[in-house]
């Protein structure tokens, strides 16, 4: 059975911290990159934070260097570290695995995602 569920978000006053969780069926998480994204109203989904079944990472100039992504194997999660977040990281948080096509986030299945709202 294909889930995605995301948790964690939530209203925080900017420059403050939030932890994103993601617990993913096996059929997704196993032998996928898996990578986080987001999306505002009237904006295409953007993926933000990309972690490879080994680890490595990848991060979106916009959220680099404040952001973390981490994975575990065993748990078949995904996290999401936000620090010094601002007003525009305002979005709706989803994790999947890594989809490089926009037909493809399309076509995709997706969780319901969690809110994060930043506020000044």
């Amino acid at each position: 059975q294909v889930q995605l569920v995301e948790s964690g978000g939530g209203l925080v006053q900017a420059g403050g911290s939030l932890r994103l969780s993601c617990a993913a069926s096996g059929s997704i998480f196993s032998a996928n990159a898996m990578g986080w994204y987001r999306q505002v109203p009237g904006k295409q989904r953007e993926l933000v934070a990309t972690v490879s079944t080994g680890g490595s990472t990848n991060y979106a100039d916009a959220v680099k260097g404040r952001f973390t992504i981490s994975r575990d194997n065993a748990k078949n999660t995904v996290t999401l570290q936000m620090n010094s977040l601002k007003l525009e990281d305002t979005a709706v948080y989803y994790c999947n695995k890594v989809l490089t096509t926009i037909r493809e986030i399309l076509r995709a299945y997706w969780g319901q995602g969690t809110q994060v709202t930043v506020s000044s």
